[in-house]
């Protein structure tokens, strides 16, 4: 096990800390171990394509636990009734499709869609919308509609990359 891959578990280990510390009244800490999980992220990635140490195991984990943090964070916020259900389940829906999608096809083969500025751009606005939420600032439930309807158009772009890195796009 790498250090880019062990970077991505420790992100699995933050997921029920950040749920103990939301849940239990402890909002700042809490936030502090979200963006703890940004850092190992942005860590990760940069030091395997650095350092060569891209392997398929980091490849698949590493969007799942960005998903599975994401999905984490999103449950504490509905449970503490800060978002509503309809922003919680298009985001269940859309991060759930994603790991199944991803998943499928990457035991059958397919290459993996690299990060894009769509990607990057929402991530940025989930983060935004995060803070404002948790910190109960106005604006979060905003940021997080924008987030998700940008999410969903990150998905589309990701389709059709995914479609032309496999070689699946159809020639006139």
């Amino acid at each position: 096990m790498n250090v880019p891959n062990l970077l991505t578990m420790s992100r699995f280990v933050l997921i029920p800390v950040f749920l103990a510390l939301f849940l239990d009244g402890h909002p700042i800490w809490a936030l502090i171990v979200v963006f703890a999980a940004g850092i190992t992220d942005m860590l990760d990635g940069y030091i395997a394509r650095r350092s060569g140490l891209v392997t398929q195991i980091g490849i698949m984990l590493d969007p799942l636990a960005d998903k599975l943090m994401m999905l984490a964070v999103v449950g504490a916020l509905l449970a503490a009734g800060e978002i509503p259900w309809l922003a919680a389940g298009a985001m269940a829906f859309r991060e759930v499709g994603m790991i199944a999608f991803g998943t499928f096809f990457h035991f059958r083969g397919k290459r993996t869609v690299p990060a894009n500025s769509f990607g990057k751009l929402t991530t940025v606005i989930y983060y935004l919308a995060i803070v404002l939420l948790i910190l109960d600032r106005p604006g979060g439930v905003v940021a997080l509609w924008i987030a998700v309807g940008l999410s969903f158009v990150t998905s589309f772009v990701y389709l059709a990359s995914f479609k032309e890195l496999n070689g699946e796009t159809k020639s006139a």
